[in-house]
């Protein structure tokens, strides 16, 4: 490394931990601690510890949903061929991230995440690497500005070609529900016919996870909205659902191994743009 990129990196790591707030819970490091990560302080794990006495559930979610990414990705990248993907909301690096999964099946896959983040984006370097068959790109992006996240990830993927759109466990950060779909019918848009779209969610389906996610937001961390099923389900309005459709995140092609509780509060779903 050069003296003149060093100086560089220190430069953006600096900028990088300055954005860091250590005081409040933040959502990337609270979920990491929920998936048995390392990445998170303190304040993380006090109110992580808080919102399990008011719902235990909320590590099932987290658990079953980094399970239901596995399967997904296999799914399409073994079954449908797909060799390209887009992660928005990409969360703290933990084991089998999206691009590690798809390129167990197809070392020529090219994956491109999207977080916003400064806690992500310190940690993005684990995230750029890759078979030499492949690719993986990380970008410093905002879901609010699609048509920038599908203009800057258009210099690894190839937009002539299927892409997998990837949003897991980030919606919810979308105060508006039509906001929220507005945002997914513009990335959408910006996709082939043969794209697929990857959503799953925490959803309001029980008094414990309401009261989790407003117990969360009084602890000063940025809300998370939890919605209903119906409205998880019209993120796929004018799309064809993959069997089994929307349902709940354990429901969603289970194999053998996964194992764990199947009432979790979060449902999932994969759909294809015709």
């Amino acid at each position: 490394m050069s003296e003149d990129i060093a100086q560089d990196s220190d430069s953006a790591g600096f900028e990088t931990r300055a954005r860091i707030d250590t005081t409040r819970p933040h959502s990337a490091r609270f979920w990491n601690y929920f998936i048995g990560g390392k990445d998170n302080y303190e304040i993380d794990r006090q109110v992580g510890d808080q919102i399990k006495e008011i719902f235990p559930g909320l590590a099932d979610i987290a658990t079953t949903g980094r399970r239901f990414l596995g399967r997904a990705v296999r799914h399409l990248a073994r079954e449908q061929g797909i060799r390209q993907f887009l992660d928005i909301g990409t969360g703290l690096p933990t084991a089998d991230n999206t691009h590690e999964v798809a390129q167990r099946v197809a070392p020529d896959a090219r994956i491109v995440y999207v977080d916003n983040d400064p806690i992500v984006l310190a940690h993005a370097h684990a995230l750029l690497t890759s078979t030499p068959e492949g690719r993986t790109a990380y970008l410093d992006a905002d879901l609010h500005d699609p048509e920038a996240v599908l203009s800057a990830a258009a210099e690894t993927l190839d937009f002539s070609q299927p892409v997998a759109l990837m949003i897991l466990n980030t919606l919810g950060h979308v105060e508006e529900y039509e906001e929220a779909r507005a945002l997914v019918r513009r990335l959408m848009a910006g996709l082939p016919a043969g794209s697929y779209l990857v959503i799953c969610d925490a959803t309001a389906t029980s008094e414990q996870v309401i009261a989790a996610a407003a117990a969360y937001k009084e602890s000063g961390a940025v809300p998370y909205h939890v919605r209903s099923v119906e409205e998880i389900a019209g993120f796929f309005e004018g799309l064809k659902l993959v069997e089994p459709g929307v349902v709940r995140v354990p429901e969603w092609r289970p194999e053998d191994e996964d194992g764990g509780p199947s009432d979790v509060d979060a449902y999932c779903g994969v759909a294809r743009k015709e």
